[in-house]
């Protein structure tokens, strides 16, 4: 008998992976102090995995939400951003294993997300001041804690694509 993927199934990691309807269950059968972060996560690289690995080490659960294609389009990253479509950056990230629950929202920030799920714990990267992290004042306003985490390792997609587009 060969180990096929008609054989095996879906892989665990997609259960990881919740449309925002169905957010309300999920999150609430996940242990606390909820973390949530944000992103694109398009090509992912040490940067990213280092991050959500600290991100994950402020709680006991942490929830991803990605933009959607279109959100991403709309923050100007560039007209081919992003490379992965969403199902195939939340499969990814859900691979991860920092990563608790994974979703996505279309709006321009996370706000709407982020009222929703009400997570104890909020966290950016290093080059987001805490008084510019969207969701900072209502999660503090519930005794959340908003965390700005500095790099360790200084990369980017967009420096990593023009790498790749200069070669």
């Amino acid at each position: 008998m060969t180990r096929d993927r008609v054989t095996l199934g879906a892989p665990g990691f997609e259960l990881k992976i919740c449309a925002p309807a169905e957010l309300g269950a999920q999150v609430s059968a996940l242990a606390r102090p909820l973390v949530f972060t944000n992103g694109v996560f398009d090509i992912l690289h040490r940067g990213h995995v280092t991050y959500l690995a600290q991100a994950r080490a402020l709680g006991a659960s942490l929830l991803i939400g990605l933009n959607t294609d279109e959100s991403v389009q709309r923050l100007g990253k560039g007209d081919d951003r992003p490379l992965n479509p969403l199902p195939d950056r939340a499969a990814v990230i859900a691979a991860l294993e920092a990563s608790s629950l994974v979703t996505w929202f279309d709006e321009d920030t996370p706000l709407e997300l982020i009222l929703k799920v009400r997570p104890d714990v909020l966290v950016k990267g290093g080059d987001w001041r805490l008084q510019d992290i969207v969701g900072a004042t209502q999660v503090q306003s519930w005794g959340g804690a908003v965390h700005s985490i500095p790099f360790v390792h200084e990369q980017s997609t967009t420096s990593l694509l023009a790498k790749i587009r200069k070669r």
